[in-house]
């Protein structure tokens, strides 16, 4: 298995490069930022990417999405509950990013599965720090976007954060992962289920 981590851009939002070291196909999670980068690193490999998967629309995670995608020619997957956040003019002003103004092309919904011949990536949806969090759960490990970081959670203070929703999504959808589960957020250092729910103050004790 390929796991890349690239931490890209003033948000340091971390882009993973996920694939079979045998069939050299993966995906591309969140590419946030310096698409070179990223280009880079999937030559490098020798990757065909079938899907640039997206864990929310902020543009921190989006940023380079366009130029990705031309040079990659894979298709966009988001949740549908965040697709709109692609073309949204002013939250892109907002942040700081250019306007992107991209459809996506596959909406994703809780349950679905992205895969290739090897790999296998099952969607959850966890909405609290966007109505349309997902997180990606792979074989031993997940991807858990803004919704929990190690020793952290994501922010709720932006437009469609709810903090009662994303507590819910973490105490009923992550924390009940095994404890050995690897944890990657959309930043910071990756951590385990079990090192959250013994550690995390923001998610008590227990």
């Amino acid at each position: 298995m390929i796991l890349e981590t690239l931490a890209l851009g003033e948000y340091q939002a971390n882009c993973y490069i996920y694939a079979s070291e045998t069939s050299k196909k993966g995906f591309i999670i969140d590419p946030g930022d310096e698409a070179d980068a990223i280009l880079k690193r999937v030559k490098e490999f020798g990757l065909n990417i079938p899907y640039i998967i997206l864990t929310h629309g902020h543009p921190d995670h989006t940023g380079a999405l366009k130029q990705v995608r031309e040079a990659t020619g894979a298709p966009i997957a988001i949740h549908s509950a965040d697709a709109a956040m692609l073309k949204d003019k002013w939250l892109h002003s907002l942040l700081g990013f250019r306007h992107l103004d991209i459809t996506p092309d596959r909406l994703l919904a809780d349950g679905e599965m992205i895969s290739t011949e090897e790999l296998g990536l099952k969607v959850i949806h966890t909405p609290g720090h966007t109505p349309g969090c997902i997180c990606l759960l792979g074989d031993g490990l997940v991807f858990t976007g803004d919704t929990l970081f190690s020793m952290g959670i994501g922010r709720t203070d932006l437009l469609g954060g709810d903090t009662r929703l994303i507590m819910a999504s973490i105490h009923d959808r992550l924390l009940t992962l095994p404890d050995e589960t690897i944890v990657y957020p959309g930043h910071g250092p990756s951590s385990t289920i079990g090192e959250e729910r013994r550690e995390n103050l923001f998610l008590g004790r227990g």
